[in-house]
């Protein structure tokens, strides 16, 4: 491709490589990646469609979407991603920030905590939006990975917000030995290894596993979460998981029978329970 080619021609060619290569939204991709080289905004594409771009660009422009045409995610492409209004940066050590997570932030926010846990933190969105916007709060968030936590506390430091969020390595909860929070929260992985293969490639071939994959019916980590959080939770504090999609009324289940009241499912702008919250009382103050 010569370096006279126009921002019109390489948005054209990139959709049909994109199309071709299966990716769902082969256009917006397109000039998301151009959008990000070019330190453009989507409108800038449109009113100038007839600029010449210049040729190294156009060929880091053809490595990276090179890499999407093999389903690599957006995200780590770009090395970011969008979250609760905030630009959090993600790699390949990191679950991609979903929407469907949000209606779990929402969930804490309401609660009005002073101190929350975030337990499998990944790229600490969780933590960092509710630390961004309750600038009283105190968090402590959890991860198995040390990678993974490399990449929370760049995002802490971007947003304002390390000094009030703590970082911890350990499996779920052990980090939190002697403490109790007022909410403790948890995106945990809920993906049945039986649905590996109907994954998206972007999802089943780039995210990191441990993230995804809770075994064969994929409420493990549900399950120790709620036989294990009360251990950690102040009286009537709250514990509140993210859920996959059919597994709300299970895990509701689970809380009920773990002692936990007022248990209730958030569902997401489709309708969908996506988010399952329950409280703490003690056997004194249940009498």
């Amino acid at each position: 491709m010569s370096a006279s080619t126009t921002i019109n021609q390489l948005i054209a060619q990139g959709t049909r490589i994109l199309d071709q290569a299966g990716v769902d939204t082969p256009r917006l991709d397109t000039e998301l990646l151009l959008q990000d080289l070019l330190g453009v905004g989507r409108a800038y594409l449109y009113a100038h469609p007839e600029e010449e771009v210049d040729g190294h660009i156009i060929q880091e422009w053809q490595t990276r979407l090179e890499r999407r045409a093999r389903r690599e995610p957006l995200a780590y492409i770009l090395g970011k991603a969008g979250f609760y209004g905030l630009e959090f940066a993600v790699t390949p050590d990191v679950l991609v920030p979903r929407p469907e997570t949000e209606v779990l932030v929402e969930a804490v926010l309401a609660k009005q905590p002073a101190t929350v846990a975030d337990i499998g933190t990944g790229s600490g969105c969780i933590a960092v939006a509710v630390a961004v916007n309750l600038p009283q709060v105190r968090v402590w968030a959890t991860d198995i990975s040390e990678a993974a936590l490399r990449v929370a506390r760049e995002n802490a430091e971007r947003h304002g917000v390390a000094e009030r969020v703590r970082f911890l390595q350990g499996d779920l909860l052990q980090p939190l030995a002697g403490h109790r929070f007022e909410v403790i929260a948890s995106n945990p992985p809920y993906v049945a290894e039986s649905e590996r293969l109907s994954l998206q490639p972007e999802v089943r071939d780039w995210e990191p596993p441990h993230a995804l994959f809770a075994g064969g019916d994929a409420l493990q980590f549900h399950r120790r979460l709620a036989a294990e959080a009360h251990f950690h939770l102040q009286e009537g504090g709250w514990l509140m998981m993210e859920v996959g999609m059919g597994q709300a009324e299970a895990v509701a289940n689970l809380l009920e029978e773990s002692g936990y009241t007022a248990v209730r499912i958030l569902n997401d702008l489709a309708g969908v329970g996506r988010v399952v919250e329950g409280r703490y009382r003690s056997s004194r103050q249940k009498e």
